[in-house]
C-alpha cells in the first residue's frame, strides 16, 4: 500500500495483526490516495533509560578492576558504554559486560544497539582514577581560567596533581604553553581543571 504524505511517498508493508491505529491527515489530499495512515504501535520502540544502563554496568563491575566512565543512550536506543581500569581494558571484559547488559534487557519490547569499549586515547579524563593510569606520562591540561599547558604527570593526591616540565621532544605543538617555560613543577588543584587528557606523541 502506498500513501502520499505531501510530496513524500510512504510504502507501508503490513505485518502481523494490527491492534492500534492512528489517523494522520495528509498535507494534501490527491485523487487516488488515502487519507488514513496506519501505524502499528507495537512497532514503536521506547527509549531505554540511561540510569538503567548505569545501574546494570555498576552492578556488574562491582567486583571488577574495571570502572564506569560514561554511558550514552540516543533516542534510537543506540547505547554506548565506556569503561576503564588502571592498566588496559581487555576485549574479554567488554564482551562480558555487553552480554550482561544485553541479557538484562528485553529485546522484544526494546530494540537496541549496544557498544561497550574503553575511552579513546584522545578523550578527556572523566574520572579522577584515570589520572593514575597516566602517572609519569605527558598530559595536557585546560584550566577553568582558559590557560592551557602540558607536562609530565608526577604526583596525584585527593585534591591536586603535580606536573613536571615535559622533556624535550615530548610536547604537543598544538598546546599553547608547556612547563618547559617555567622549568619548575606545578601543582594544580582538581577544582581548577576544566579538562585534562593524555598527550598523543607521534
Amino acid at each position: 500500500m502506498i500513501l502520499k504524505w505531501g510530496i513524500c511517498e510512504i510504502l507501508i508493508y503490513m505485518l502481523g495483526d494490527w491492534k492500534t491505529y492512528y489517523n494522520f491527515a495528509p498535507a494534501k489530499k490527491e485523487e487516488g490516495t488515502m487519507s488514513l495512515f496506519l501505524l502499528d504501535t507495537n512497532l514503536l520502540t521506547s527509549m531505554i533509560e540511561k540510569k538503567t544502563i548505569i545501574a546494570l554496568t555498576e552492578d556488574f563491575l562491582r567486583e571488577s578492576d574495571n570502572y564506569l566512565i560514561d554511558v550514552q543512550v540516543s533516542t534510537s536506543n543506540k547505547i554506548k558504554v565506556f569503561i576503564d581500569n588502571d592498566e588496559n581494558v581487555s576485549i574479554k571484559d567488554c564482551i562480558a559486560l555487553s552480554r550482561h547488559i544485553e541479557h538484562s534487557l528485553d529485546r522484544e519490547n526494546d530494540d537496541f544497539e549496544l557498544e561497550v569499549s574503553s575511552p579513546g586515547i584522545d578523550q578527556a579524563f572523566r574520572n579522577i582514577r584515570q589520572y593514575h593510569k597516566y602517572l609519569s606520562k605527558p598530559i595536557e591540561i585546560l584550566l577553568k581560567d582558559g590557560n592551557k599547558f602540558s607536562g609530565t604527570l608526577n604526583e596525584i593526591s585527593k585534591e591536586e596533581i603535580t606536573i613536571l616540565p615535559a622533556p624535550q621532544g615530548k610536547t604537543n605543538k598544538k598546546v599553547t604553553q608547556t612547563l618547559q617555560n617555567d622549568n619548575v613543577p606545578k601543582r594544580v588543584a582538581f577544582a581548577e581543571i576544566k579538562e585534562a587528557r593524555p598527550v598523543i606523541i607521534f
